[in-house]
């Protein structure tokens, strides 16, 4: 059978639709692959040029006549791009999308931007041959002449600016001389760098014995995991341990990748590993302009720098000999793309580690479920740290009934404790930071008086309340009618939860008239630098207190910070969705990491409708391994990842009908695919919200303990979608294991 091999000639992102279509030859059907660099003919003439094989199918998609053979394979050359048209076409195979889209996320810079240039001025005469062309041009009174050459003769290079500005001299004056060939122009391409105003410092922090073993162990290993997982208690010196193994790589002429899951993280980071590895270090995030996202892959694929700092794209910086990519905070669903093509940074770091025979590191106070369970299955090597590497102690947690609150005529969203405990710190000039839990608020429905939350009779998930009155599981289709009084106490505070940061700095603002309060949010953020001047105001001390949503409590460290306020710990606790303990249990403990990291102990109070549920006792302790044993208990029973694997296929499309056909098509196909019934098949049913700028949404879920199971059925439905020949107004979207449900 013959085989045919899709070419892209050229990789730049303006140019990746353009795919060419080549006959593979006999000889090489066995041994060629997607992300091989080949040689083709191109063009009428007989003009070889290189392309990199894309896709390799069994049809042809023209004449085959008029296809021509591709001429050979490059080989003992695996470079950058090879790699990462590899990546691509993994991320495509398993996460569901078409190869374009796959390679504009792993080539994420648009086009080629112009490089910053600085020029100087050289002599391209003997000293003596330019002295005997100043005489001259004394003699002739070319004044200009004779400045530059009397500058050149005692400086020999000259910055090409400085000539201009400062000796006004004028570019025809300069072009003049270099075409007698007296001086010539040199240029060097300056690239923009996005790290400002940090100093490389002398790097005094010794390991202490747990750190230095776990580093020693990572790097002596023999590359038997699929990756690392540090579980360390806040405040345990991770970072120390990803520097120390970074240092070693950069030593072997290695590179690293720091995967970070939130832009407001990388000031402090930055700060730190600039300390010890200075001007090696870069960044790449979604501020950064055109041009700095351009001049840092080009830097990174230069060799200039051995460390990239960044969320989630900063894992395909094209690094040519990487040594370690480390996931830091590895738990946080920023890791996981929400848009097409919906990959887990996690996933794809460890396929990219095996070409180049890298290691995978993830740390965090409160490790994935998902990532614990490897573990435990022996996937990953796990390392715990339960003490801080500083001799601090953990600061103390309490718990605050707001039901109670609400008995004793307090409806203030800040309990009488936590007043009595801001006032307190604010007479002492330490700092406090208040936290509003606002993932997935107003997503569920619960009793202000005893706490009862409305649950789905039959997943053990939060109804969600809907704007037709009703109230309805996104997992399985049950509705109910919205009801007025609790059925557990017939209270009449029953409803979703209704606070912003906003609100909540006034309401703190008028109990504290003279606080100085900071407010971080989406909002406050917006502006390039918006996250950095907020978190450098704070660690200056130029506020008291720092109110904010999730991403004031992921990493941060502030060593004045000695009391935290976790507002209201249930609006994540039952939002309709399966994770929604494990997000509760890690935001509080990652909240509660905050105090108390500087000399003075912390104080921590969580403010729960819930207070004998188990996650929130669980951080309240911090206790992550009792989380742990009852969470996967439960993922077990109900058949949730990371026990058994899902697959979620989103149907979308103009036309209500249309979406509800497809919907049922699918269903349809996928009874025929589980004829040995090894997937459990939920739905279709509609979304959350249903209709979104008149667009139709409805859900299917796949259940299977084999992933490998999934992906073939996806790759099925791509096959059968394509077949349908589907109107462009109807979209099928696959997400393997979500971290969001809609």
């Amino acid at each position: 059978m013959s085989k045919y091999a899709d070419i892209i000639i050229d990789i730049s992102h303006e140019k990746l639709d353009k795919t060419f279509q080549y006959i593979v030859p006999d000889n090489m059907q066995d041994i060629i692959k997607v992300g091989m660099e080949v040689e083709v003919s191109f063009g009428k003439g007989k003009r070889t040029i290189s392309g990199y094989v894309i896709n390799l199918t069994d049809k042809a998609s023209y004449d085959e006549e008029k296809l021509k053979e591709i001429s050979k394979i490059v080989e003992n050359k695996v470079d950058i791009e090879s790699q990462l048209i590899k990546l691509a076409y993994f991320i495509k195979e398993t996460y569901g999308s078409t190869m374009i889209q796959a390679l504009k996320t792993v080539l994420p810079v648009k086009k080629k931007i112009a490089s910053k240039q600085k020029k100087y001025i050289v002599s391209n005469v003997s000293n003596e041959e330019l002295k005997e062309k100043l005489d001259l041009y004394k003699k002739k009174h070319n004044v200009a002449r004779v400045r530059l050459l009397e500058e050149l003769i005692s400086e020999k290079v000259l910055d090409y600016e400085l000539v201009s500005r400062k000796l006004n001299i004028s570019s025809q004056t300069i072009n003049g001389l270099t075409k007698l060939g007296i001086i010539k122009i040199e240029s060097e391409i300056l690239y923009r760098n996005p790290v400002k105003n940090n100093e490389k410092s002398t790097f005094d922090t010794v390991l202490n014995q747990t750190q230095q073993q776990i580093a020693d162990d990572i790097y002596n290993d023999d590359n038997n995991y699929e990756a690392y997982l540090i579980h360390g208690v806040t405040g345990s010196g991770k970072t120390e341990i990803y520097m120390e193994l970074i240092d070693r790589a950069a030593k072997e002429g290695r590179q690293s990748i720091v995967l970070i899951p939130e832009i407001a993280l990388t000031y402090q980071t930055v700060k730190r590993f600039y300390k010890r590895f200075g001007s090696r270090v870069s960044i790449m995030n979604s501020r950064l302009s055109q041009g700095e996202k351009y001049d840092q892959f080009e830097r990174a694929k230069n060799g200039q720098i051995d460390v990239i700092i960044g969320p989630r794209s900063a894992l395909f910086t094209p690094f040519t000999n990487l040594g370690y990519i480390i996931i830091d905070e590895e738990h946080e669903g920023t890791y996981k793309s929400e848009t097409v093509p919906r990959y887990h940074a996690r996933e794809v770091a460890i396929e990219r580690a095996r070409y180049t025979n890298a290691k995978v590191v993830l740390g965090s106070a409160t490790p994935s479920v998902d990532s614990y369970y490897a573990a435990m299955q022996n996937r990953y090597k796990l390392y715990k740290i339960s003490k801080r590497a500083v001799a601090t102690c953990m600061a103390d947690v309490e718990l605050v009934d707001l039901r109670e609150e609400l008995r004793n005529g307090n409806r203030s969203i800040l309990s009488e404790r936590l007043q009595e405990l801001i006032e307190d710190r604010l007479n002492k000039h330490e700092q406090i930071m208040l936290f509003i839990n606002r993932r997935g608020y107003e997503s569920f429905v619960s009793c202000r008086s005893c706490g009862h939350v409305i649950k789905c009779e039959h997943c053990d998930v939060a109804l969600n309340e809907h704007n037709n009155g009703m109230l309805v599981c996104h997992y399985c289709g049950y509705t109910k009618k919205f009801i007025n009084k609790c059925p557990e106490c017939g209270s009449k505070y029953i409803g979703g939860f209704k606070a912003g940061t906003q609100k909540i700095e006034m309401l703190v603002q008028n109990r504290f008239k003279n606080a100085r309060i900071l407010r971080m949010d989406m909002d406050t953020t917006r502006t390039k630098d918006g996250h950095e001047k907020i978190l450098s105001a704070f660690a200056d001390h130029e506020a008291d207190i720092l109110i904010g949503t999730q991403m004031i409590v992921k990493g941060h460290d502030f060593s004045n910070v000695t009391l935290v306020g976790v507002l209201a710990a249930d609006l994540s606790l039952y939002s309709s969705d399966f994770m929604s303990s494990e997000r509760t249990f890690q935001l509080l403990t990652q909240a509660a990491g905050r105090a108390g990291r500087g000399s003075i102990k912390g104080n921590v109070v969580i403010q729960t409708y819930n207070p004998d549920n188990f996650s929130i006792l669980a951080a309240k302790d911090q206790d992550y391994e009792k989380f742990y044993e009852q969470e996967i208990a439960y993922r077990s029973l109900m058949n949730y990842p990371p026990v058994y694997n899902m697959m979620l296929i989103i149907i979308t499309s103009k036309d209500e009908d249309d979406a509800i056909n497809m919907a049922n098509n699918i269903k349809d196909k996928l009874d025929g695919i589980n004829s040995d019934n090894s997937m459990l098949i939920i739905g279709p049913a509609f979304g959350a919200i249903s209709k979104i700028k008149d667009t139709y949404k409805l859900m299917i879920y796949l259940k299977c303990e084999e992933k490998n199971k999934l992906i073939e059925t996806k790759n099925e439905l791509e096959i059968y979608i394509k077949d349908k020949n589907i109107n462009k107004d109807t979209n099928i979207i696959f997400d393997l294991n979500p971290m969001n449900i809609f």
